[in-house]
């Protein structure tokens, strides 16, 4: 689980970080941001996925929408509270997670 965990986490903060340049943020601070942010949500969410799914047999699709629903507000409110140069910061929590979890899904 753990080599789940950490791969998982990798992906996700090199796609986020591409995702966000393309966006055109820039500095140490966005980015960082932007990496902590990830570093929050992503390990609870895989962490929560895995239970419910297979520890408890809930629909992995039900399970998937809710807690990426759930990753995009806490991120919104992290990157609206913490970033500067975000104009918007829930359009782009929500097209990053998209980008991130969509290049997942090619890639396994």
């Amino acid at each position: 689980m753990l080599k789940v965990l950490a791969v998982s986490l990798l992906l996700t903060l090199i796609l986020e970080a591409a995702f966000a340049l393309l966006w055109g943020l820039r500095g140490k601070r966005e980015l960082t941001i932007i990496a902590l942010v990830n570093i929050l949500t992503n390990p609870v969410v895989v962490l929560t996925y895995h239970t419910t799914t297979y520890l408890f047999g809930w629909s992995p699709v039900i399970v998937t929408a809710v807690l990426e629903i759930g990753a995009v507000l806490v991120e919104w409110r992290c990157l609206h509270a913490c970033s500067e140069q975000l104009k918007r910061p829930f359009l782009f929590a929500l097209m990053a997670n998209a980008f991130s979890y969509g290049l997942g899904l090619v890639i396994f």
